[in-house]
């Protein structure tokens, strides 16, 4: 569903949550997703290095109990991470568009001995996240999947998985960054997701800066 980097926060086939919005399955598809059979290139060794997961779940308030979203989850590399930082009484909802992702992720915290991950198909713009019951959202690598002029309609339909106070993260490459990522012309510039923000009644609470990647922390 990416580049060469991908992953998630929050966010089972066809299942739909009480009081969840009704989506059209006519909406635009995603734009190219990554591949199912490259999943090993999200898992290289250096990647918590660059990553920075702590760093990025500190920003986000991310403890004990939390209940947040993975969304664009891939093999599910930062699903697992945050099922341990919220532990046994947390949730991690690991939403993907592609159902051969979140079967990887499936066998991967049950291997791993994870009983607080739900996986979650998306559909277009429609993470389908229950509604008002998260205190974080993390979308990581994946923006740029989202066709240009669905994000003010996908980051609206994130916000509506929110409990107030509740945080949005989006980590993206920069464009000069260099390092690991899709090429060039699909990283999406962070005036760009401040723009989408602004139009989808959000503003940016506190930013960060990654080896290649910024980090933007969203909220009403």
């Amino acid at each position: 569903m990416k580049h060469v980097v991908r992953l998630v926060l929050i966010l089972c086939a066809g299942v739909a949550f009480d009081g969840a919005a009704v989506y059209s399955q006519t909406e635009p598809r995603h734009r190219e997703l990554f591949p199912p059979q490259d999943l090993g290139l999200l898992e290289g060794p250096d990647r918590a290095a660059w990553q920075k997961p702590d760093q990025i779940m500190d920003a986000l308030g991310i403890a004990d109990g939390a209940r947040v979203a993975d969304i664009g989850a891939g093999a599910g590399w930062f699903t697992t991470r945050l099922a341990r930082r919220v532990g046994p009484n947390g949730m991690v909802y690991a939403q993907d568009v592609q159902r051969q992702m979140l079967d990887a992720i499936r066998r991967r915290v049950t291997r791993e001995g994870l009983a607080n991950v739900q996986t979650v198909l998306g559909e277009g713009s429609s993470p389908n996240l229950p509604p008002r019951a998260l205190d974080a959202v993390l979308v990581v690598d994946s923006y740029q999947e989202v066709n240009a002029p669905d994000r003010v309609t996908f980051l609206r339909n994130l916000a509506t998985g929110l409990k107030p106070g509740g945080r949005i993260g989006i980590v993206n490459y920069k464009l000069g960054g260099g390092g690991p990522g899709p090429e060039a012309s699909r990283r999406v510039p962070r005036a760009s997701v401040e723009s989408d923000a602004a139009a989808a009644g959000l503003k940016v609470k506190a930013a960060g800066n990654l080896p290649y990647q910024y980090l933007l922390v969203l909220g009403r």
